[in-house]
């Protein structure tokens, strides 16, 4: 109960900051957004491309987790994991929040778990991520992305949404790993405290899961 109201109250606090309190939106915002969804780059910060790319790459990793932790949910986990795609964190947070602990996968899996739960899928997820990383390390501008953090609310917010979605990625990794007869504590804490590349990585190795013979009820 005190970490369903934690979510909870991280939610609230997540946001009314975003929208009351983050910098004030800028005049060019739209103009930005299309510009990053269509691939037209030119003339923008690099590291500004890399994070709005590895906010799509972020939402898949949650599906793979989803795939499995929604079975025997009695919240649609599938609904916030489709929702999360347009506002990260802002969908998932309720889901931590309703969700109970699912340390057993219940019944066999289904195409898209399976699909989810190839390594492949973390591989091509991966591949994209690390192009994204590299591409904004090397050719981003610090000193103006953190001008344009200090006073563009898309980007605030895009930002602190990416440093979200870091952290909650522990709270759905313990039951995911229990799901699989994994229990090596050291791989636990070195994925859990390694942002994104630490999740990707465990994409692409974890180990399958286990399915019993009860029936699935949702």
């Amino acid at each position: 109960m005190p970490n369903k109201l934690g979510f909870w109250l991280i939610w609230i606090l997540f946001s009314v900051y975003a929208f009351i309190f983050a910098p004030p939106d800028r005049p060019d915002t739209l103009q930005l957004i299309l510009k990053l969804s269509t691939g037209d780059w030119q003339g923008t910060n690099a590291l500004i491309v890399a994070l709005f790319n590895l906010m799509g790459v972020f939402p898949f990793i949650y599906a793979c987790m989803l795939a499995s932790d929604g079975r025997g949910q009695k919240v649609p986990a599938w609904l916030f994991g489709s929702l999360s795609f347009l506002v990260g964190a802002f969908a998932l947070l309720p889901y931590f929040a309703l969700r109970e602990l699912n340390p057993t996968f219940i019944g066999k899996k289904n195409r898209l778990i399976s699909a989810l739960e190839s390594r492949w899928t973390g591989i091509g997820l991966s591949a994209i991520a690390i192009y994204f990383l590299v591409y904004g390390f090397a050719n981003g501008d610090w000193a103006d992305f953190i001008q344009q953090w200090q006073t563009s609310r898309f980007i605030h917010v895009m930002t602190l949404d990416f440093c979200m979605l870091s952290l909650l990625f522990p709270w759905l990794l313990s039951d995911d790993m229990e799901r699989r007869g994994m229990t090596d504590d050291r791989f636990f804490t070195f994925i859990a405290l390694v942002p994104l590349v630490g999740a990707l990585i465990y994409l692409c190795l974890r180990s399958p899961l286990i399915e019993s013979e009860q029936e699935a009820t949702a």
